[in-house]
């Protein structure tokens, strides 16, 4: 399976907490569609976490700003 954006895994949180919110779905899709958001959770705070260590690589300690090269 291709790994999804960032923004792609928000708008897919969005659409699960709708269809829970809604309630037109059984307790069995419920736990599913509500194990599938805490992993999309788990994958975005791990990635916002990785872009805050590459902006404080960024950013010297007095808050000048350091010349890079971004990484991909």
């Amino acid at each position: 399976m291709k790994e999804l954006k960032f923004e792609d895994k928000i708008n897919l949180l969005e659409k699960i907490v709708n269809d829970l919110e809604n309630d037109n779905v059984n307790l069995d899709e419920s736990i599913e569609k509500y194990t599938k958001a805490m992993n999309l959770i788990k994958e975005c705070d791990l990635e916002l976490k990785n872009i805050e260590e590459k902006i404080a690589k960024i950013v010297k300690d007095d808050g000048s700003l350091e010349e890079f090269e971004i990484e991909n």
